[in-house]
């Protein structure tokens, strides 16, 4: 644990290297921090900081950078800052719409996260398990492949391609969906079970229902919806190509994103990519939102390492709670 004054010149050190993205000298940590002490205690403060790993000197002349570990530092220690009057009323007033269903509410908070930031922005959605079922519908594709759609009481849509065995009729078909609707509406995805009645059925009709059953069961542990926006901004933050694909890589894999949005409680948090073993420049600032019988999710901003955490994670923290009153949450 570092002392309150080397805090302090780390704190400054990151801050100011954030501003600049140059390496920072001892000189100008005396003149942010305001400490009433030398230089030369600035300059073996930060051979200190060094010893521990928390900044480096990318040359024997130049000032020091952080490092990823100086970073973790910072963000754990510092409070989110404040914003702007005008960015919080952009906020209000997104929200103030209470006629989006929740895929759609998703969705368009990336936008309002990523033109509030001018990062890219993830929301990862509530798990599917306590969404309670509206309605079932079977539609023919062809041949013996059926398109499952399970419409939820929160507006969203579940589809899922089901191979039958053999190639069904739109009567049997018709036999099926009225089985399986009468069995599952309203009752809770995590609670399909073996709820129809298969011994009132006929064979051709009870060979729909078994892998439709069993289709809805598998829904239940699906992966959480994850919603991407703002990736056009991927360009103006990393002038690296090959880094850019790798970052669209990443966000076209849902497990990807959803292991680096991981994070316990809906308080904000920052994860590094190279925390998880992976080397690229990408720092994650998200917080947790509660969305009440739906369970919880997470919004976040993905962006280079050298970002403004205060005023991101204030960001975050704000439409988290926004989106969390909307749905109906308890923090």
């Amino acid at each position: 644990m570092l002392d309150e004054r080397r805090s302090l010149v780390l704190q400054a050190l990151v801050e100011e290297y954030i501003r600049t993205g140059e390496p920072v000298s001892s000189q100008t940590i005396l003149e942010r921090t305001g400490l009433e002490v030398s230089s030369a205690t600035i300059r073996n403060d930060l051979a200190k900081l060094e010893s521990y790993g928390f900044v480096t000197q990318p040359h024997t002349s130049a000032g020091r950078v952080p490092t990823h570990q100086g970073y973790r530092f910072y963000v754990d220690h510092i409070e989110p800052g404040n914003i702007r009057a005008r960015t919080r009323a952009r906020i209000e007033a997104f929200f103030s719409d209470m006629h989006r269903e929740l895929g759609r509410l998703l969705e368009e908070t990336t936008g309002l996260l990523a033109e509030v930031t001018s990062y890219p922005a993830v929301v990862l959605g509530p798990g599917i398990e306590e969404d309670v079922i509206h309605g079932i519908d079977l539609v023919r594709l062809g041949g013996r492949a059926v398109l499952l759609v399970v419409v939820a009481e929160s507006g969203r849509v579940i589809q899922q391609v089901v191979e039958l065995e053999t190639e069904p009729t739109e009567r049997q078909l018709a036999k099926a969906e009225g089985a399986l609707e009468f069995a599952f509406s309203g009752k809770r995805i995590s609670e399909v079970g073996e709820g129809v009645p298969l011994s009132e059925l006929s064979e051709k009709v009870r060979e729909i229902v078994r892998p439709v059953q069993e289709t809805l069961r598998s829904s239940s542990a699906r992966t959480r919806e994850v919603y991407v926006g703002g990736t056009s901004q991927l360009a103006r933050l990393w002038n690296d190509l090959a880094v850019v694909r790798r970052l669209l890589a990443m966000l076209e894999a849902e497990a990807s994103i959803a292991r680096l949005l991981d994070a316990e409680g809906t308080e904000p948090a920052v994860r590094f990519a190279a925390e998880l073993g992976d080397e690229v420049d990408v720092a994650v600032v998200s917080a947790g939102f509660d969305s009440g019988s739906l369970g919880q999710g997470r919004v976040g901003v993905i962006g280079p390492t050298r970002m403004d955490y205060r005023r991101t994670m204030r960001v975050v923290e704000e439409v988290g709670e926004s989106l969390e009153e909307q749905l109906g949450g308890d923090r």
